[in-house]
């Protein structure tokens, strides 16, 4: 591996051009690609498999108008006032029907149309009966009613007891994932127009969100802070530009192959963003490692820019190549979960991290070789010979051997400090933060806030009932729709139930709950009345299928809290494997996963902590705590899981390399590393600066992802790599790197340290010597 990689840094380096036009060869065709194409995303995260969703398929087969998206809108009137006045009632009208006016919206009155010249006025008015008769089952009457007009309800809307508050509920004709954001635009355009000279208020409902990316302003002090680093740690704008330019050139190229293609896969909104979080974050790391190795080349050893590329590329390019290895691997672990969205957003991830790995690997040497000996200016090589050993007394080197010495208080001390941090995990909940948890000053929330008040927190998440008899001889009658009414509504937590439409095989409600669409109230209602010995099922023998977008977020958390577990297992074993490839040890690959475990079990908790429970909300720009995004685990582990193994192969694979070169004991510990830790330090700020990016977006989903990824870097890098490791290599000295002989006999040298490479250079250089004495 490290003879070949040598072989294609040299190459580059004196044949850069060929190397920079494929690349830009490559950039032209994805730019082309998208040109062609368009860029398509898409809100949808569908789980395949549980039972909202094939509740949702069935409806979308048998009756498409009851499985169509919904849409929700408040009025809201000043204080002390009431919003059926004359003018307010035509104000409202006017944008009532400009909506039901337009395409992909289902206009009842049309509904009632069709359903009289096909002769269904029967069904209709039984559907109103039965709709009585469980209103009438109620003791208690809501505190709201239908808004009448002339003495006639309008279609969808309801309003407070007070008048203040009005409710206008509509439905698409298509599945809410389908629905464009031209047709959201219609939408919120038509129904703005009521507050035009009314003093009304109006509030779109979270359904109504536009699709975002979630892309901002924020991400470019994450780069600032980059830059700066890299000044820092490579003291040469020439320097520090070369690993920008191929981070950003190898995003630009995965995420813009996947834009390229989104007109032929689905791809969520969010996918583009997590690979360009991890994306800059690898590309800068990566490219930083073979620049910092090729200067220190030059400066230390003396040697032409040239051979300490080609050098660098051979040595620190296999540890760049193994370590996106890893990362590639921890993401693709994702495909065994079996849901749709987060195999596309692994695999663009995935995708853009190989891209990245092959551009550090080809266009940085071929850059390298247009900069020449210019990397390093006479400054630097100067003080370097001047002042020989002074990197091995700095700041690392004094940390290292404090460690070492207090090996065993350093440990217990950070297991202690992350064990404590880990503790809210313990009352962590997942779902998917929504409306209840924006921020006080969006729509989103001040619409939640407002149906709370005036319906109660269940009108923002109505679920869809489907009673099915489970004889297939059985038929749905009236009589049958109206004792599941009257029972529904009679169930504990059950606010409403409205029928929306039957055949002869389905039974269809609308039940809204007393709770929230988070509240685990609501979570035991959609259990309850989805079992089949409740005394509904039992009593008319039926099967329940509940869906609706809060059963269908119930539903994903369960799933994806079921497949965290086995995804985990997945990932430690490739990885353990490809570990044990690399550093040719046992001790290595099982301290550094359960580094990991540590790491990854504190940053969760500190994520409880910070988003659910509202610890510092204010300094991260969020107003209210709620659940935790339901696949941010599996995500945030992946993620963190290859990066994390990152700083172990280039901190570890550096103390082996000194091993291998003669170091022994706690020596081989401190020389290597005292040789990358300055380096990691460098490349974990940078990673931590771009995630740390994405906290202040308002797509509080982006916000979690980039706030855990930031903090778990934060861990891993600073607390596990820079103290466990170390404390740990020392404990096991030269027996860390022990392997049993059968297990070496079967196991391939792929020579990562660069020593096969380093000997026959070393070997050609003497040969070269004798020839010229002869």
């Amino acid at each position: 591996m490290s003879t070949l990689l040598y072989r294609v840094g040299k190459t580059a380096f004196s044949k850069p051009a060929y190397f920079i036009i494929g690349w830009v060869l490559i950039l032209g065709i994805v730019i082309s690609m998208i040109s062609i194409n368009g860029i398509h995303i898409s809100s949808e995260m569908k789980i395949e498999g549980t039972e909202s969703q094939q509740v949702l398929d069935q409806l979308a087969k048998e009756l498409p108008a009851a499985s169509g998206g919904q849409g929700s809108v408040v009025f809201k009137a000043p204080d002390n006032e009431r919003l059926d006045t004359p003018e307010r009632l035509a104000a409202i009208m006017k944008g009532v029907n400009e909506v039901y006016g337009l395409d992909k919206v289902i206009n009842p009155a049309d509904y009632a149309a069709e359903a009289a010249n096909s002769g269904a006025t029967a069904e209709m008015a039984q559907n109103a009966q039965a709709t009585d008769m469980a209103q009438s089952a109620t003791t208690t009457p809501p505190p709201y009613g239908p808004l009448m007009v002339d003495g006639v309800p309008v279609p969808g809307m309801l309003i407070s007891s007070d008048g203040s508050i009005a409710l206008f509920q509509f439905q698409f004709t298509i599945e809410q994932s389908a629905i464009t954001q031209d047709v959201f635009d219609s939408v919120i355009q038509s129904v703005m127009t009521v507050e035009k000279g009314t003093s009304i208020t109006v509030l779109p409902g979270e359904t109504l969100k536009a699709v975002s990316i979630g892309v901002g302003s924020a991400e470019i002090v994450g780069l600032v802070i980059a830059v700066i680093v890299l000044l820092i740690t490579l003291g040469s704008v020439v320097a520090a530009g070369l690993p920008l330019i191929t981070a950003l050139l190898g995003v630009a190229i995965g995420v813009g192959g996947a834009f390229s293609i989104s007109k032929f896969i689905e791809m969520p909104s969010v996918t583009s963003v997590l690979a360009l979080m991890v994306g800059l974050a690898v590309g800068i790391d990566y490219a930083l490692f073979i620049v910092n190795r090729q200067r220190r080349m030059i400066i230390d050893q003396g040697l032409s820019a040239k051979e300490a590329t080609a050098r660098a590329i051979g040595t620190s390019g296999s540890a760049v190549f193994f370590a996106g290895l890893t990362v590639i691997i921890a993401l693709c672990g994702m495909l065994v979960i079996g849901l749709t969205f987060l195999s596309t957003m692994a695999l663009v991830a995935a995708a853009t991290v190989f891209i990245n790995v092959f551009v550090a690997l080809t266009l940085l040497p071929a850059l390298l070789g247009l900069v020449g000996e210019r990397i390093c200016s006479a400054k630097a090589r100067e003080k370097s010979t001047k002042h020989p050993k002074a990197a091995s007394h700095g700041v690392a080197d004094r940390w290292v051997k404090f460690v070492i010495k207090n090996r065993w208080a350093t440990i217990i001390a950070i297991i202690v400090i992350l064990g404590f941090a880990a503790t809210p995990i313990a009352k962590m909940e997942m779902g998917i933060p929504g409306a209840s948890s924006a921020n006080l000053d969006t729509d989103a929330r001040q619409s939640y806030d407002a149906i709370s008040e005036g319906f109660g927190e269940g009108f923002n998440g109505p679920l869809i009932l489907v009673a099915e008899p489970n004889q297939s001889s059985a038929k749905v009658t009236p009589e049958l729709l109206g004792g599941l009414m009257m029972e529904l509504q009679g169930q504990n937590n059950v606010a409403q139930v409205t029928p929306l439409g039957m055949t002869e095989d389905l039974a269809i409600f609308s039940l809204i709950p007393k709770t929230g669409p988070n509240d685990t109230l609501t979570k035991t209602l959609v259990s309850d009345l989805r079992s089949s010995d409740s005394s509904i099922a039992q009593t008319y023998d039926v099967k329940l299928g509940v869906t609706g977008l809060t059963a269908v977020n119930i539903d994903m958390s369960a799933k994806l809290a079921q497949v965290f577990p086995i995804y985990v297992g997945i990932i430690i074993l490739l990885s353990l494997i490809i570990l044990l490839l690399v550093f040719r040890s046992i001790i290595v690959p099982i301290k550094a996963t359960i580094g990991f475990l540590l790491s990854i079990l504190a940053t969760f908790g500190i994520t409880t902590a910070v988003f659910q429970w509202g610890w510092l909300h204010s300094l991260f720009g969020f107003d209210t705590g709620g659940p935790l995004l339901s696949f941010m685990p599996i995500i945030v582990t992946g993620i963190l899981y290859g990066l994390a193994m990152d700083y172990q192969v280039f901190l570890v694979s550096s103390m082996r390399e000194s091993y291998v070169h003669g170091q022994r004991g706690t020596e081989s510990v401190i020389h290597g590393y005292n040789q990358v830790s300055r380096v990691v330090v460098a490349a974990a700020v940078i990673m931590v600066s771009v995630f740390a990016g994405f906290i202040f977006t308002d797509d509080v989903m982006i916000k979690q992802i980039g706030f855990t990824l930031a903090v778990g870097i934060l861990i891993d890098a600073f607390i596990i790599r820079m103290g466990l490791v170390p404390a740990i290599m020392a404990i096991f000295g030269d027996k860390a790197w022990a392997l049993p002989k059968w297990l070496d006999r079967i196991l391939p040298n792929l020579d990562v340290e660069g020593e096969k490479l380093i000997a026959s250079l070393h070997a050609e250089e003497q040969a070269n010597t004798k020839s010229g004495l002869k």
